[in-house]
């Protein structure tokens, strides 16, 4: 399309709503909306924000035909009730301000590196990662040029490419293996080349049971659980491999379902229980210190890639931009951050930054 009018005539079309109907939604009369969707009037800046919003679509496309480059299409994991089925996201309107300050962090950087291109599969993941890598999952992660953001009061996990780089973004919650598991199904995403993984898009819920796959395959996979004998493994051993494996006991009961490997009863019964239970009860490491709370704590850490620290750090020296967002990144009162600035150095405004809310374009599911 070579007109504002057109796109939005083709954008109205794909969202399935009438003219008048749109109209009614954003306040104009029907004709003042015929005559612009013909070109023969132009459309008001608040007009087409307010046609954005109804229809769902990209306000900077709408006016150039071309992509925002600075648009958050987020794939977010699901919450699944298991005894229903049933796929949701909580949450994720009100995680808009966060995903606005993160977007924000990568736009002030400046110059960001490149990655390379992600392997096309789960094997080739696995031939990339070294043994063990659910320890350090996040610094192994790094490796393959896909940066981990790891925040407060985020709803739930959540993947984008963010000015070119793959972004995972995970709740600080302290949950290291829900967190493992949010790290391995966004990965999935990404590695599948999903977007817009939301509750009400097209292929939605396909697309998040295939990034789910790709988590179990990862972490849990088939043929490492086929050579057990899951008829004689006790406690101690489950224990061992929910640890390495770094997922719960929940997650291992279900694969174990899946793949049709009937545990002994007294297993069953031991992955019933709750994964601190299990490790706390039976597993060696346990009596060595306390890793267990050690990666509870890892994983409740404020974390964002090193390479944007660094990009802040030169950039404030710079006098690009001030030190408030590298402080929001450290989680530190701004007054507190001891950095070389110049006199004077100027955060980078909204405006300089395009679009504050980030667009979710529905298309995924959790474990």
């Amino acid at each position: 399309m070579t007109t504002i009018g057109g796109r939005v005539r083709a954008a109205m079309r794909g969202a399935g709503m009438q003219q008048k109907e749109l109209a009614e939604r954003v306040g104009m009369t029907p004709d003042a909306l015929s005559r612009a969707l013909s070109d023969q009037r132009g459309f008001a800046a608040v007009e087409l924000a307010s046609i954005a919003i109804a229809i769902g679509a990209d306000v900077h496309e709408l006016i150039t035909g071309d992509p925002d480059p600075h648009r958050l299409i987020l794939s977010a994991r699901h919450a699944v009730e298991h005894d229903t089925g049933a796929r949701r996201v909580d949450g994720l309107e009100e995680d808009a301000a966060l995903l606005t300050d993160v977007r924000r962090a990568y736009a002030q950087a400046g110059t960001v590196p490149e990655s390379e291109p992600l392997p096309a599969d789960v094997e080739h993941v696995q031939r990339l990662l070294p043994e063990g890598f659910v320890r350090g999952f996040i610094d192994h992660l790094a490796l393959l040029g896909v940066d981990v953001v790891c925040i407060e009061n985020l709803s739930t996990a959540c993947s984008a490419i963010i000015e070119a780089r793959p972004v995972i973004l995970v709740p600080a919650t302290g949950n290291w293996f829900s967190q493992n598991w949010s790290l391995a199904q966004e990965l999935g995403h990404l590695v599948l080349g999903h977007e817009g993984v939301v509750p009400g898009a097209h292929g939605s819920e396909a697309r998040e049971r295939e990034a789910h796959r790709f988590a179990a395959d990862l972490l849990l996979p088939a043929e490492q659980l086929r050579e057990t004998d899951w008829l004689r493994a006790e406690a101690p051993a489950v224990a061992e491999l929910v640890w390495v494996s770094g997922v719960s006991t929940e997650a291992l009961r279900r694969r174990l379902g899946a793949l049709g490997l009937e545990p002994s009863s007294a297993t069953a019964e031991a992955l019933t229980w709750t994964t601190q239970k299990l490790l706390r009860r039976t597993w060696a490491g346990a009596t060595v210190g306390d890793p267990i709370s050690e990666r509870m704590d890892d994983a409740g850490r404020r974390r964002f890639p090193g390479w944007l620290r660094e990009a802040h750090l030169e950039r404030i020296a710079e006098g690009a931009v001030g030190k408030g967002t590298l402080a929001w990144m450290l989680g530190v009162p701004a007054e507190s951050l001891e950095v070389d600035e110049p006199e004077r150095g100027a955060e980078l405004s909204d405006d300089d930054t395009a679009h504050t809310t980030p667009t979710t374009t529905p298309t995924a599911e959790a474990s």
